[in-house]
């Protein structure tokens, strides 16, 4: 009889399953394995841990970038202008409030505000345009204005931070998404990007928030110039703030995409590199309560397939996308794509807003379909 093959990283995995916290160098070795079907089963058991339900979610919102001006450069950005450039635009408020009408339209509850770190527009502007979009939308959650933005209002207004963050709040601002996280390592931060928040100042926008009750979401987007360590460091540093205030609602990992930005000359990451640092993020991060998807950089079906690699979510409709696809990625799925490949991976599909509550009816006698794996080796998918 032929003895199964045990991976030397079983024990990792085995310990993760079983609830306990992984050290940075344990997540090290597992990002380091090519074993990509024992820790995506093993991510998918945490995952059906968390949430033994039957529902996996998605929500539906819009991505609105009300200016391209920015301050910072980006080598990895190819949507962001100097504020000289002749491209440069401000989105008027009748544009914004045109845009989250038909948001609200199509069954949307929340829009994804964000715009670069535009050099001359006071914090009094950004108060005035969340009032107006909270006037016109009470319902609407404005999900807006990534940590290195709040970073820059500072800066602007020369207040401190935690006076920035309420009257903010006070005006309609509801959550923080996790952009301009990148890699939390100064290091990384500092060879693709100047001008912009370091590590500690990022951390510290979510730690203050978090402690005037708000949530917010994290990112990481990997598959440039950080070394493997370096993904576990920034998963470690957002671990540590999560134990500390809890403010966190889910976590988003994406690859680095290439085109028409001055890192083109870096080689995309495929699948299999994105699958497996999506579920030693699972694996990892053992105090988030939801992982994302990312359809929006992998396509349906990986997005798909990461529901069985960690994530319990499929991320949003994203009516609107202007910045990831300026980098020539361009995937778009409908509503009812986005339900058939949760149908299609064995759950029921739920609507749920930035606080992961679920906002749609439900039918109790819909059950899940049974699940069929993909057939074929996944080392093909990169």
């Amino acid at each position: 009889m032929i003895s199964p093959v045990t991976s030397p990283i079983q024990p990792i995995l085995d310990k993760a399953v079983a609830g306990e916290r992984l050290t940075r160098e344990e997540g090290v070795q597992l990002l380091e394995s090519h074993d990509l079907v024992a820790i995506g089963a093993a991510a998918d058991a945490v995952t059906k841990r968390l949430h033994p339900e039957q529902f996996r979610t998605y929500n539906i919102d819009r991505n609105i970038n009300y200016t391209n001006a920015c301050t910072a450069v980006c080598d990895f950005c190819a949507f962001y202008r100097p504020p000289s450039h002749p491209d440069v635009y401000v989105l008027p408020m009748e544009t914004l409030l045109e845009k989250i009408q038909e948001t609200v339209e199509l069954g949307g509850d929340q829009i994804l505000l964000q715009g670069g770190l535009h050099p001359k527009l006071p914090l009094e502007w950004y108060e005035d345009m969340l009032r107006g979009i909270k006037d016109a939308f009470p319902q609407v959650n404005v999900h807006g204005f990534s940590p290195p933005e709040i970073h820059h209002f500072t800066k602007i207004s020369k207040l401190p931070l935690e006076t920035v963050l309420e009257r903010l709040k006070a005006a309609g601002l509801g959550s923080l998404p996790g952009g301009g996280g990148e890699i939390l390592v100064d290091r990384v931060r500092k060879e693709i990007t100047r001008g912009k928040v370091l590590t500690d100042d990022w951390l510290n926008v979510n730690r203050v928030w978090h402690k005037l009750g708000g949530k917010s979401t994290a990112t990481m987007m990997f598959g440039h110039v950080e070394t493997l360590a370096e993904r576990i460091e920034h998963l470690d540093r957002l671990r540590e703030v999560q134990d500390e205030t809890g403010g966190f609602t889910a976590f988003i990992c994406w690859t680095f995409q290439p085109d028409n930005t001055e890192m083109d000359h870096i080689p995309p990451t495929g699948a299999f590199e994105y699958l497996k640092t999506q579920a030693v993020s699972r694996l990892f991060l053992d105090n988030f309560p939801n992982i994302q998807s990312s359809w929006v950089t992998q396509g349906a079906k990986i997005g798909q397939i990461a529901l069985s690699f960690g994530a319990n979510d499929m991320g949003s409709l994203m009516i609107e996308e202007n910045v990831v696809s300026k980098a020539g990625t361009v995937h778009h799925l409908t509503l009812d794509t986005i339900r058939r490949c949760i149908t299609d991976a064995g759950y029921i599909p739920r609507q749920r807003n930035v606080f992961y509550e679920y906002i749609d009816e439900y039918d109790p006698n819909q059950t899940p379909k049974t699940f069929e794996a993909p057939k074929g080796p996944l080392v093909e998918l990169s």
